[in-house]
C-alpha cells in the first residue's frame, strides 16, 4: 500500500464496528510482535515509551527528529498503518506532519494540553493542510485534556470536552481523544455527544473491549502501558542475575534466531 493508501485505510478502520484496537509500540521488535496477531488492524506509537526507552521523560523533552525517527523506523518495519503520538506538535505542528509524512506515518496525536482552544484549531488546520499537500489524508487523532490535566471545576470538563470536540472536527480532525476517563457511564456520554470517532485510553478499571464498543467507542489505546508493562519483568531479571545469582530467566526469553527473524528487514 502507498501511504496515502494506508492512511486512508486508518481513517476507514474508525468509521465502524468493531472498535480499532490500536497496541501502542515503542520500538520495531514490540511493532512486529503486536502486528503478528491476524487481529491487528493498525499501530500507534506511544510518546512516552519510546523518550523513556532512549533517556527522556514524556513531554517533548526528546527531540522530535528522534522521535519521528524511532516511529517511522516502526511504520517500515509492519504493513499495517502506523498511527504516531507526537504529542503538541513540538511548536510547529505543519512541520511536524510533514516529516511524520516523510517519514511514512499514516496519523498523529496531537494534543492542546488543556491550553487555549482556539490555539489548537490552527494546529489542526495546519497539520490538515500539510496532508493535504502531500496528498494523504493524514489521520489526526485530536487530544481533549480536560480530564487528564483536571483542568477546570469537575462539572465543567465534560461541555467543555464536547464543545472542545465540535471545534476540533471542524478544524479537520478525524478522530477525539480523551485520556483519563475510564468509568462506563462518562464515556458513553461522551461517545452519544460528539459527532466523530472516539479514541479511549484504556488503563486497570476501563471496560473491556466489547463493552466499550456497546458504549460507542470507536478507538481504544493504551498509551505507554504496555511497555510499562515489561518493566517489571526486567527488574525480576536484575534481581535473579544480581541478587540471586542464578540464571533461570535466560530459558525463558524468545530463542535467538526467532528475535533475528522478528527483526529482519
Amino acid at each position: 500500500m502507498t501511504l496515502a493508501e494506508k492512511a486512508e485505510r486508518l481513517r476507514r478502520l474508525h468509521q465502524a464496528p468493531p472498535v480499532l484496537v490500536l497496541p501502542n509500540a515503542w520500538d520495531v521488535a514490540s511493532a512486529r510482535i503486536f502486528a503478528s496477531f491476524p487481529s491487528c488492524r493498525a499501530l500507534a506509537t506511544t510518546s512516552a515509551g519510546i523518550a523513556a526507552a532512549l533517556g527522556y521523560p514524556d513531554g517533548e523533552r526528546i527531540p522530535r527528529e528522534e522521535m519521528i525517527a524511532v516511529a517511522g523506523r516502526i511504520a517500515r518495519a509492519v504493513e499495517v498503518p502506523v498511527s504516531a503520538d507526537l504529542e503538541a506538535g513540538y511548536g510547529d505542528p505543519g512541520g511536524t506532519a510533514e516529516a511524520a509524512i516523510e517519514a511514512g506515518l499514516a496519523g498523529m496525536n496531537l494534543e492542546d494540553a488543556a491550553g487555549d482552544a482556539g490555539e489548537h484549531v490552527e494546529r489542526i488546520r495546519e497539520v490538515r493542510a500539510t496532508g493535504e499537500r502531500r496528498g494523504v489524508p493524514f489521520v489526526i487523532n485530536a487530544r481533549i485534556d480536560l480530564y487528564i490535566e483536571a483542568a477546570g471545576a469537575p462539572e465543567e470538563r465534560f461541555p467543555g470536552t464536547v464543545e472542545r470536540a465540535r471545534r476540533y472536527v471542524e478544524a479537520g480532525a478525524d478522530c477525539i481523544f480523551v485520556p483519563a476517563v475510564e468509568d462506563a457511564e462518562t464515556i458513553g456520554r461522551l461517545a452519544a455527544a460528539i459527532d466523530a470517532p472516539l479514541n479511549v485510553l484504556a488503563g486497570p478499571s476501563t471496560p473491556p473491549v466489547a463493552q466499550l464498543e456497546r458504549l460507542g467507542v470507536a478507538r481504544v489505546t493504551v498509551g505507554s502501558g504496555a511497555m510499562r508493562a515489561t518493566l517489571p519483568l526486567v527488574r525480576r531479571i536484575g534481581e535473579e542475575l544480581l541478587e540471586a545469582g542464578t540464571f533461570g530467566f535466560t530459558g525463558a526469553g524468545l530463542p535467538f534466531g526467532e528475535l533475528m527473524r522478528l527483526v529482519e528487514r
